[in-house]
């Protein structure tokens, strides 16, 4: 299924509650907003989880759905709340209470990408930003919230796994002398949006896979973990942020030479998660 702000890729046959999802890999950039950018065509994308989509493409051979976001980051911001406007960037947009998302400039019309590098020269019209929300942010949501009732309709659970990138140097802070750097972070919002165990296996699961893992630090999880992740429901939702320097060339927003083969490293890893889908006291607590 393809829409102007997300794909939606169904396995042959549905056979595990995972659901996957992945709402900042959109790079589809029209002239018309590259035109309303100061930004240049590389600075624009640079909060983009480019390519994340194709490192997860795989979990339908597994069973499970993945929805990909067509629409940039830059442009709707899926893992923000609908009401999360900025009125510094969006015209007719009354000042509420501190949030932190907005006040950085990442609420659901983004101001800055990365490095808080300013996207526009002014405001847009309140118009514009509800035009974007009715076009893609409500059907993206509308899809991701079918498939959870979906998984919990078939096999009792959902467990959504909502699938980011991180720049090299934002564990900088986070990372202790001598110990080895995370090349993963799990987010559950300190365990508030998924249970105990499932967080417990997908991080066994990625350590055994090589990877060193950190959990909700310095990401715990924004919008969709805090909206979907109810584990008192057996609905579960963890973020997971990976490394871009596993994988890719942050400063040419290329593929490495060996993507391929991380990306088998994944495959692998989505193969285990999957299980925990079928595994359904697992994920009770």
């Amino acid at each position: 299924m393809t829409t102007p702000g997300f794909d939606l890729y169904l396995p042959a046959r549905l056979t595990t509650s995972v659901v996957f999802a992945s709402p900042h890999s959109g790079c589809d950039y029209t002239d018309s907003f590259r035109a309303a950018s100061v930004l240049d065509d590389r600075a624009i994308r640079s909060s983009e989880d480019a390519f994340v989509d194709r490192l997860f493409m795989s979990a339908v051979d597994h069973g499970a759905p993945l929805l990909a976001a067509r629409v940039p980051r830059a442009f709707v911001d899926l893992n923000r709340g609908a009401d999360e406007l900025d009125s510094s960037v969006v015209e007719g947009v009354r000042r509420g209470g501190h949030n932190p998302r907005i006040a950085s400039g990442l609420g659901v019309i983004p101001r800055v990408v990365s490095n808080g590098r300013a996207i526009y020269r002014g405001r847009i019209p309140l118009s514009e930003a509800q035009a974007r929300l009715t076009r893609y942010w409500h059907p993206y949501h509308r899809a991701l919230q079918s498939r959870i009732v979906t998984a919990q309709e078939m096999f009792g659970e959902a467990i959504l796994i909502d699938c980011h990138s991180m720049p090299h140097e934002a564990v900088d802070c986070v990372v202790r002398s001598g110990a080895r750097r995370p090349d993963v972070v799990l987010g559950d919002r300190f365990g508030a949006s998924a249970s105990t165990a499932v967080v417990g296996e997908i991080e066994a699961i990625l350590t055994r896979a090589g990877l060193a893992v950190a959990r909700n630090a310095p990401f715990a999880g924004a919008f969709v973990t805090q909206h979907y992740g109810r584990p008192s429901r057996r609905q579960h939702a963890v973020q997971i942020e990976i490394d871009r320097a596993l994988y890719m060339d942050e400063r040419t927003i290329t593929p490495r030479p060996d993507f391929e083969e991380f990306r088998k490293v994944i495959e692998a890893v989505i193969a285990e998660v999957t299980e925990i889908g079928r595994a359904l006291p697992l994920a009770a607590e």
